[in-house]
């Protein structure tokens, strides 16, 4: 039975919707700090796609608690794990430094709406991409997308259900499919392949050891080579 994924600080674009500049940072920024205990599992559908992949220079887009970060790192990725929170990106680092493979880590604190992180990759993460707060989302993931060398993977795992311990119990919410995820990237067809547009079922237990069966959203992308 699989844990619930952990649930990935991204950064938001609170200045273009009306909210002030900083806030998003400033609650992430309280959230890592408070926090006692850290859930540094890798999150299950990225280590289902990974896997069998050739290591090589990875993305981890809100990479919060790093599990997925040191996972990849443990099995040779070169990870470059971004968060909007300080707290969460130092945590990181000593972590992976802890763990001896800090020379296969880098972590940088970028809020994804105003900046972003060098590089080319050949694996894009972004695992549960959601925040209470406004996030121009289909913008960030289309600039990670541009960050990918050809044959790359962008890999995003989204939400497809409310769980009883999930933030958001608006009963009316939409969680979006794969296939409208896909639509707002608007990426060129001839160009990007899709590998992987489905929504599986898992069951998932919650903080307070609570369970629940929960639906995950998943879209895998992949730029064509040349």
């Amino acid at each position: 039975m699989d844990s619930t994924p952990h649930r990935r600080p991204t950064a938001d674009a609170a200045g273009d919707q009306g909210t002030p500049d900083g806030d998003a940072e400033l609650l992430w920024e309280r959230h890592y700090r408070t926090q006692r205990a850290w859930d540094t599992r890798v999150n299950p559908l990225l280590a289902e796609t990974a896997a069998p992949l050739r290591p090589g220079a990875a993305l981890d887009l809100g990479c919060g608690a790093g599990g997925d970060a040191i996972w990849l790192a443990r099995r040779g990725w070169h990870v470059t794990a971004v968060d909007i929170s300080t707290t969460a990106v130092e945590r990181v680092r000593e972590r992976a430094r802890d763990l001896g493979v800090g020379d296969r880590v880098v972590t940088e604190q970028h809020d994804l709406g105003g900046s972003f992180p060098a590089g080319q990759f050949d694996l894009v993460s972004a695992q549960y991409f959601h925040t209470p707060l406004p996030l121009l989302r289909g913008r960030v993931l289309r600039t990670a997308a541009r960050a990918l060398r050809p044959g790359g993977l962008l890999l995003i795992v989204d939400h497809g259900s409310t769980a009883p311990w999930s933030w958001n119990q608006d009963p009316g919410i939409h969680y979006p499919a794969p296939t409208e995820i896909a639509a707002e990237l608007d990426l060129d067809p001839a160009r990007w392949s899709v590998v992987r547009a489905d929504m599986p079922h898992r069951r998932a237990t919650g903080p307070a050891g609570e369970t629940a069966t929960v639906i995950d959203n998943v879209l895998l992308l992949r730029l064509t080579a040349g």
